[in-house]
């Protein structure tokens, strides 16, 4: 047997007596707004305009395991708070207050009633009257537990990075030291000097230089620059370093030495880690008052040579390869004369591709040569001087700079 059919106006008297929305919101509506304020997930409090706390919330008053009677009409805002909150509240944040009405996000301290520091971030604004006249301050406070113990996490993470920094810097400092000559050898009747200028303290480089005696006074000398930074470079450095001298000593005829380098180079050329490097390797012979200069090149810049006079120019050694690119490389050789008074510079190319002021363009070797020239006539000691300050007024160098220097006294 069928159900009879419902109508609509079977359900008029069940809705004739449930209660409106009309009706339910404005009593909600008046029960949430005290109960959002007594309880709400932060604390509220209203103070007169000397301070002195005129209301408070029960979540204040909770945090601060004080009663309201503690409080209301008996203490200042003030004097809730720790010794250098207070301090700065009074002169801080209540001028700030007077001045512009509102402060926002201050972080501060207060005591609860066991003595116990509680970080807080205040919020206070002024309330005024029908004629714009001050009346209140209404001041809400936000727990910043949470926040101050991450905040002490990432200060913690921060040191730690900042030490694990430190003794990265330390190591490649020293990686660095010992891939260079601890002082420069001075063959007689000469003055040397030299600079190292690292791009980056976190990250070792690839350039390189020596000076050393080969005997029957006669002198070696290379300055090179590895591809790359970092440690792959700079065990292709050592290599680079100790297979120039040992080669210098069983045949120091320039273009043989770097011909020595380039097959300890290539060995791994088809190796995904494989390096290459430019370099000048060069031989010193003592003539009379003087040195002859016998040097070959592949693919480095070339040396610049500052007269007696302040004459200055490159001595170019086109056509010389990367060593360690081609099994059979091309090697750019020369002979230089230096007189008393004479003053051969060699260096990598990060200080002629270091970035300028004011508009960052690339130094060059133009710019290079005209700087050494103003120099006027000079010694090993003055030249590495100025390309330090040199170095100091670029806006970018992002390449680790070698430079090495010996003149000729005559002595």
């Amino acid at each position: 047997m069928s159900e009879p059919t419902r109508r609509p106006s079977d359900d008029l008297p069940a809705i004739l007596h449930r209660p409106t929305q009309e009706a339910i919101f404005p009593a909600l509506l008046e029960d949430d707004i005290d109960d959002l304020y007594d309880n709400a997930p932060c604390g509220f409090l209203s103070t007169l305009l000397d301070g002195t706390i005129a209301k408070v919330n029960a979540t204040l008053l909770d945090w601060l395991g004080h009663s309201r009677d503690d409080l209301v009409g008996r203490r200042r805002f003030a004097d809730l708070l720790a010794s250098g909150s207070r301090l700065y509240h009074e002169t801080h944040v209540a001028p700030l207050l007077r001045m512009q009405g509102k402060a926002s996000g201050i972080a501060l301290e207060v005591l609860t009633a066991d003595g116990t520091r509680l970080p807080v971030l205040v919020t206070s604004a002024v309330k005024t009257g029908g004629t714009g006249e001050p009346v209140l301050i209404r001041i809400t406070v936000f727990d910043a537990r949470e926040r101050r113990a991450y905040e002490q996490e990432l200060l913690r993470a921060r040191q730690s990075a900042d030490r694990d920094r430190e003794r990265l810097r330390l190591l490649v400092a020293g990686l660095q030291r010992s891939l260079l000559p601890a002082t420069l050898a001075v063959p007689p009747g000469m003055a040397t000097s030299a600079l190292y200028h690292m791009a980056s303290p976190d990250e070792v480089g690839g350039d390189f230089y020596d000076l050393f005696p080969l005997g029957s006074d006669r002198w070696g000398f290379f300055l090179g620059d590895v591809r790359g930074k970092g440690i792959g470079a700079a065990a292709v450095t050592a290599a680079a370093r100790y297979t120039l001298r040992a080669a210098a000593v069983y045949d120091p005829e320039p273009a043989a030495v770097l011909a020595n380098l380039n097959a300890v180079l290539y060995q791994d050329y088809r190796d995904q880690g494989h390096r290459h490097c430019t370099v000048i390797f060069g031989v010193l012979e003592r003539d009379g008052r003087g040195y002859t200069a016998s040097i070959a090149a592949g693919g480095h810049p070339p040396a610049l040579l500052v007269r007696a006079n302040g004459a200055t120019d490159y001595q170019t050694t086109d056509g010389g390869t990367l060593i360690g690119i081609l099994s059979e490389p091309r090697v750019a050789t020369r002979t230089i004369r230096l007189e008393p008074g004479d003053t051969l510079i060699l260096y990598s190319d990060g200080l002629t591709e270091a970035r300028t002021a004011p508009h960052g363009e690339r130094f060059g070797d133009d710019a290079l040569r005209d700087f050494v020239q103003s120099q006027g006539p000079t010694e090993a000691a003055a030249a590495v001087r100025a390309l330090t300050g040199l170095l100091a007024d670029m806006t970018d160098v992002d390449d680790d700079v070698a430079v090495m220097a010996f003149s000729v006294s005559g002595d």
